[in-house]
This record gives C-alpha cells, structure tokens and sequence, in this order.
C-alpha cells in the first residue's frame, strides 16, 4: 500500500503548516486552470476569435451549473476534517464511503441537467450568434465529463481534510498533461476547434478520477477506500448536505451574478467577449490561490472545531487572512502589470484584432486584478464560518452582499452609464461589503460555539 501522508493541524506551529497545506493546492488548482488555459490558448491562436469567445465565454454559465453539485464535496471536506480532529476513525471512514458513492449519483445528475439546460441558458444570456453554436458544441462535450471531474473533486475532497495536499497535485500534474498534449494534437493536427478541446478536457478528467479513486484505495489509515464497501450512510449524507448544499448554492449565486454580468459583456460583442475572457482566464490563476488559503482555512478550523481548540481557530483565522492578502496582492498586481504580454498569449494578430483584445482585457485587470486580495479576504470571512459548520450563514451574506450588490449595480449604474468600467467596478465593491459583513458573523458565531467547549489550557 501507499505512504500515508497526514498533516497534525491541531498541534504545534500554525503558519508553516498552513502554507504547506496551501502551496500544493495552490499548485493543484492552477495545474486545474490550466485545463481551461490551454482550451483557450489553443484555439485563440489556431481556431480564431470565434472560437476563443466560444470557449471562454462557457466559464460562468459551466459554474453556474455545477457549483451547486460541487458544494457537497466541501461538506465532505468539513466533516472528514471534523471527525479526523476528534479521532473518530469510524465516522471517517464511514464518511469517505458515502462521499464517493453520493460523487457517482451527483455526478450522473449534473452532467444531465448541464446537457439539458446549457444550450436555452446560453440563448438566455444572449451569446453572439458567430459565437452560439460552438459555445454550444462546446459544452455538451464538456458535460458529459461531469460524472468524473465530480468523482475527481470528492476525493480530493478527502484527502485534503486529512492534510494529503500533495497526491492531488500529482495527479493533475499527470492528467493536465494530457490534456495540454492532446489540444495541440486535437486542435492543430485534426483542426477539431472546439470540440477537440472539450474532448481533451473530458478525457483529462477521466484520468484524474481514476487516479484519486486509486488513491483512496491504496491508503492505510482510516481513509482507505474499499470499493466493495461504499455505501450512503444517511446521517453522513446529511451532514455533508447540511454544510455542502448552501456552499454549492453559494458559488451558483456568485455564479449568477457573473452570468449576469457575462449577459452584459456579449452585448458590446464577440471581440469584447473574446478580450474579456482571455483576461477572466489570467484572473483565474490568482483566484486559485487565494482559494487554497480558503480551503486550507476550513480544513484547519474543522480539525481544530473536532479537537475543542477555540483559540488555534482564532489563531487560523488569522493567519489566512494575513496570508490569503499576501497572495491577492503580489499575484493581482503582477498580473496587471504584465497583462499586455499575458493577454497576447491567448490570441494571435491573424485577425488585426489583438490591440482591441489587449485593451478590453486590460480594463478588466485594472478593476479586478489589481484589487483581488479584497476577494481573498471576504472567502477567508466565509471559509471560517464553514469550518465551524455554519453554512447558511455565509451563504446568506453572499447573497445579500456580493451577488445582491452586483445584480443591483447592473440594473441601476451600468444601465445608466453603460461603458465596461461601470460593469466592473461593481466587483471590488461587492468584496469590500461583504468581506466585512461575513467577519462581524464570523464573531458572532464563534462566541457561541466557544461556549460549548471547555476552558482550552493550550492553544
């Protein structure tokens, strides 16, 4: 059997911890980005605008569908982490079983209701005509890959509540290969344009879901998975649901706001949409690593919740919050500052079209790149109320906050103004908001949980 690799997040020095468990997931999400990079790097520079508007402007409308199923797999996270703090070696186990068989179900229901549904919602948010059928094509492939990439999601989802940050990164390491190999070959051999990207994607998904599943088997600690054995026990289906379901309703409200504001950028037409993707895309990456600070927050607080450890948690708290600006700061405004040569990456001058896409794209940065560590902030606020199993609460602010303020804005503000800047400027602002309105909560909620424990001698 394989190494098991743990992390004692209940004991000792909190930092170094919290960056070993964040640098591999950081890592591992942007080998994730890559997927998508590469789709849109790809057919930018041999498929035309077309095509890159195609695949890039997919992103908000594939979260939107799929956030909800994917949430589960942070209650997965949260309730490992939580039995593993408390050194319930039972409920572990009996967790990771019903995490994997529920991936199967959940899988199955997303990549049917992703196939249903994409096409009419991307007629919905009034995709350009030269851009509708291949965002279609796109997506249809793409969503026949969920039944693994959910797979895949749960169980890292295991392995990162035990502190194994490293196994995934391997396995994307090997499975973003893949994918980058069989885009060129796709794309410039075939001239398969979209459809060879998606295609490259779905197989580069099956690879990581078998690996992971493989993964589980191999352990020797209270995490290893036997096939034979999976099964849903419904009080851990619960529990996962319980802290899982608002989180997945969480980011399809973030995404909705963003489909919202995606509706708003087709209408200035396909070379903003292709500009403003290829900037979305480069955003992306420092998105990622401010969000392994965020899971690194929620595993940390679980362990030390199942522990009875108030003060490390105040202690994880913040040191995110330090960290996860840390991040936001250098990785936002390094990308500004290199944004010409980054955006250029994605799309060649055959059309004379890169100058706009540069500009477009460079506008975008400028609002939200550069000011990015105020997103990190206001999901280290939620990931602390999630690592205590507070669940509706953030999603509650998220929806008052970040996507009520932004839908807001676009019907107010951007319908009177109309320009891009005053469609972008409403994310920094829904991030300030709501940073400060998830951290009052997050107070609130731990004095109350910190009443259930006894006094704590050690932090």
């Amino acid at each position: 059997m394989a190494k098991t690799v743990n992390l004692n997040m209940t004991e000792g020095p909190l930092l170094g911890k919290i960056i070993r468990f964040s640098v591999p997931l950081m890592l591992s999400g942007m080998l994730q980005l890559l997927y998508n990079a590469a789709d849109v790097i790809v057919v930018g520079r041999f498929a035309g605008s077309a095509a890159l508007a195609a695949v890039g402007s997919t992103g908000a409308l594939v979260n939107l569908l799929i956030n909800l199923f994917m949430g589960v797999s942070v209650g997965c996270n949260v309730l490992v982490a939580r039995y593993y703090g408390a050194g319930d070696q039972k409920s572990v186990s009996e967790t990771v079983h019903c995490a994997v068989g529920a991936s199967v179900i959940i899988g199955v229901l997303a990549a049917i209701v992703g196939l249903v549904f994409s096409t009419p919602m991307l007629r919905l948010m009034g995709s350009p005509e030269d851009v509708l059928p291949l965002a279609s094509l796109y997506l249809r492939i793409y969503f026949c890959g969920m039944p693994f990439n959910i797979a895949y999601n749960f169980g890292a989802a295991v392995l990162r509540a035990v502190g194994d940050t490293k196994r995934p990164l391997y396995i994307l390491s090997l499975s973003g290969i893949v994918n980058v190999v069989l885009n060129l070959i796709l794309v410039i051999v075939f001239h398969m344009g979209v459809a060879g990207v998606a295609i490259a994607t779905v197989a580069s998904q099956v690879i990581s879901a078998i690996l992971v599943i493989r993964a589980l088997t191999l352990r020797e600690d209270c995490c290893h998975l036997n096939t034979k054995e999976i099964h849903i026990y419904k009080d851990k289906l619960i529990g996962m649901i319980k802290v899982g379901l608002p989180a997945g309703i969480q980011g399809s409200l973030f995404s909705l706001s963003n489909v919202i504001i995606q509706s708003s950028v087709n209408s200035f037409g396909s070379i903003v949409v292709a500009g403003n993707s290829a900037a979305a895309n480069i955003e992306g990456f420092a998105y990622t690593a401010m969000n392994a600070v965020y899971q690194a927050c929620i595993t940390f607080v679980s362990q030390n919740l199942g522990a009875q450890k108030p003060k490390r948690i105040l202690k994880v708290m913040g040191i995110c919050l330090v960290v996860v600006s840390v991040v936001g700061l250098t990785l936002g405004n390094l990308m500004y500052l290199f944004g010409e040569p980054l955006l250029s990456i994605y799309c060649s001058d055959s059309e004379g079209l890169q100058a706009e896409m540069i500009r477009v794209g460079l506008t975008r940065m400028s609002f939200l790149a550069v000011p990015y560590f105020l997103c990190g902030l206001m999901e280290i606020g939620c990931g602390g109320m999630r690592g205590l199993g507070w669940s509706w609460v953030p999603t509650t602010v998220s929806l008052l906050g970040a996507c009520g303020i932004r839908i807001l804005w676009i019907f107010t503000v951007f319908r009177q103004i109309g320009t891009l800047s005053s469609l972008y400027v409403s994310y920094p602002i829904s991030w300030s908001v709501t940073f400060l309105a998830h951290m009052l909560c997050f107070f609130f909620v731990f004095r109350g949980v910190k009443k259930q424990f006894p006094e704590e001698t050690a932090a």
